[in-house]
């Protein structure tokens, strides 16, 4: 186990994600003996506050990463094929939240409560997976590990911080100018979404799917070890400022009652039920904002399919769905002792001694 504080780099500093990555290391107390804030060249040179101190934006290059252990990364999948490896040549391991490596075999890809044993075959990089998988995995763990699963259908309701700084400012102007009488302009999404709901996330495949939502489909069968899992997805852009809400129809291969699902629910670490409709009790997003738990609700049979099973899912898509889980990540690697550090590969190859 790793008992010294870590040098630690979060790759896109100056972004939503980034800046809720180094909210979640302060609050978590993660033993960061030198943390290094990295991002574009155009934010370079500025300055945020993090931990009580005034750190300077670096710029993120490969020399960036000498002398880092950890680098949690989110800036766009082309910033993560160029320079993931380039940090892990130096010995830094990467947590990585774009989609660049998810699907790679060589990449443990991992949710924090389901499979934190992937982590200890990874060569320098870990995948975080997409957030609206993030969310909907620990629950169909429980499912998977109390009565099988057969077939998922899940809807996401996806906010606009998913997008970014800009979704959320977009969003904004867009309800300043319905009050104000003006024209609702969108640039970030193809329709004003405001008021609105697009389900249109990410590109268009040839399948007719989006890519946001065939991620959850590859992710989940990848995370929960079941190449085979009957999944399908439609990801929606709702007028939500934060947190991710899913409408999750699942088959499984046992019968399991509503009140039996509960119960396995709330055994995952993370996970919280709040399911009694007479008080009108389920989750919704503006709770589950700021928080890292799971949310889960209205948990129910479905009539129209055997062993069938509906329920509702929420959560932070900025923590748990991103920052949190990363993090998480990061602590499993030091409480396991699988920080594979410069000197920790020198060890490995007789020169040095280990960390």
């Amino acid at each position: 186990m790793e008992s010294r504080p870590l040098t630690v780099a979060v790759v896109g500093a100056t972004g939503v994600v980034g800046r809720t990555m180094i909210q979640v290391l302060a609050e978590r107390r993660f033993p960061v003996g030198e943390l290094r804030l990295l991002a574009s060249g155009r934010s370079a040179g500025s300055t945020m506050s993090a931990g009580g101190q005034t750190l300077t934006v670096g710029e993120a290059t490969p020399e960036a990463f000498e002398g880092v252990d950890i680098a949690l990364f989110s800036a766009g999948g082309d910033v993560s094929r160029q320079l993931a490896p380039e940090a892990a040549a130096r010995g830094c391991t990467v947590i990585d939240n774009s989609n660049a490596w998810r699907m790679e075999e060589s990449v443990p890809l991992i949710v924090s409560q389901v499979n934190p044993e992937d982590g200890e075959w990874h060569e320098g990089i870990i995948a975080n997976p997409n957030c609206s998988t993030m969310q909907l995995l620990p629950v169909l763990m429980a499912l998977r590990d109390t009565s099988g699963l057969e077939r998922v259908i899940v809807d996401t309701y996806q906010s606009v911080s998913g997008t970014g700084a800009e979704g959320l400012a977009e969003l904004e102007s867009q309800i300043r100018a319905h009050v104000a009488g003006e024209p609702k302009n969108a640039t970030v999404y193809p329709h004003p979404i405001a008021f609105n709901v697009l389900p249109e996330i990410d590109v268009f495949l040839e399948n007719g799917y989006t890519r946001e939502e065939w991620k959850v489909v590859t992710e989940s069968r990848k995370i929960l070890h079941l190449p085979d899992l009957r999944v399908s997805c439609t990801a929606v852009r709702v007028p939500v400022f934060v947190s991710h809400s899913e409408a999750v129809h699942v088959e499984t291969t046992r019968h399991i009652t509503p009140d039996e699902a509960r119960k396995a629910f709330a055994a995952v670490p993370g996970v919280l039920v709040s399911d009694d409709p007479e008080t009108h009790t389920y989750p919704i997003a503006t709770q589950a904002a700021g928080k890292d738990e799971i949310f889960v609700g209205r948990v129910r049979t479905d009539p129209s399919v055997a062993n069938g099973l509906a329920f509702w899912v929420v959560s932070d898509n900025l923590r748990k769905g991103a920052a949190s889980n990363a993090v998480e990540i990061a602590e499993l690697l030091v409480e396991r002792g699988w920080v594979k550090s410069r000197s920790r590969r020198e060890a490995a190859n007789g020169v040095g001694e280990a960390s």
